[in-house]
């Protein structure tokens, strides 16, 4: 039982994170309806398991290679610069055409995918989950697949759970928003992305990922 509640606890720290992915959700969940920010999630989790799968099973070694982090920190800081741009540019000025209906699309795999590249792209959620796994075998003293799986399966169940639910509350609030606030929205949304971005660019630039 121990596990389990290590695990939510470090499923509710890496929620309640501010980051691309926490927009991400609210912004498609205001915008396109709750399902669709439920998508968004989901994509979120299914790269969440691939990079802990990737860091249990030691590829971690070849991938925290420091020249390998720092070109993925140059992508994902121009990947989510690109992201940002887009929102401050032509979601804001479409902010005006967007119904609030949100009719669910029959596009499911596109809400997916935009949630496993948002969270896919930045190599501070590689680092967090092998930080994660570091800490569970140090502090926990987990040593059996078992541990871990039970651990992990309670931090990703945790922060799928939250993510949906901020897309529920997200989608709650939609009635209360005017065409006006999307667009402020928008602007925002692109203005933190873009933030992101030229901040992964700069650590990059300037070794700090090299430390980490």
């Amino acid at each position: 039982m121990s596990i389990v509640f290590n695990g939510i606890q470090f499923g509710f720290l890496l929620a309640f994170l501010v980051g691309p992915v926490f927009f991400t959700i609210i912004q498609t969940s205001v915008e396109k309806g709750f399902w669709n920010g439920a998508l968004v999630a989901i994509g979120v989790s299914v790269s969440d398991i691939i990079y802990v799968t990737i860091c249990y099973f030691g590829l971690f070694q070849f991938l925290n290679d420091p020249h390998s982090k720092t070109v993925m920190a140059y992508i994902g800081g121009a990947i989510l610069i690109l992201f940002g741009l887009y929102h401050l540019v032509i979601k804001a000025r479409k902010a005006r055409e967007v119904s609030f209906m949100a009719a669910a699309e029959k596009r499911p795999l596109k809400y997916i995918l935009k949630g496993f590249i948002i969270n896919g792209i930045t190599p501070m959620v590689f680092i967090f989950w092998i930080g994660t796994i570091s800490f569970a075998t140090v502090e926990f003293h987990y040593s059996t697949g078992f541990e871990f799986f039970i651990f992990f399966t309670a931090l990703l169940t945790t922060v799928l759970a939250t993510d949906i639910t901020k897309a529920f509350l997200a989608d709650k609030l939609r009635r209360l928003i005017t065409h006006r606030f999307l667009m402020i929205m928008n602007i925002v949304i692109g203005i933190c992305l873009i933030g992101f971005g030229i901040k992964l660019l700069m650590m990059a630039k300037d070794g700090v990922i090299l430390l980490q």
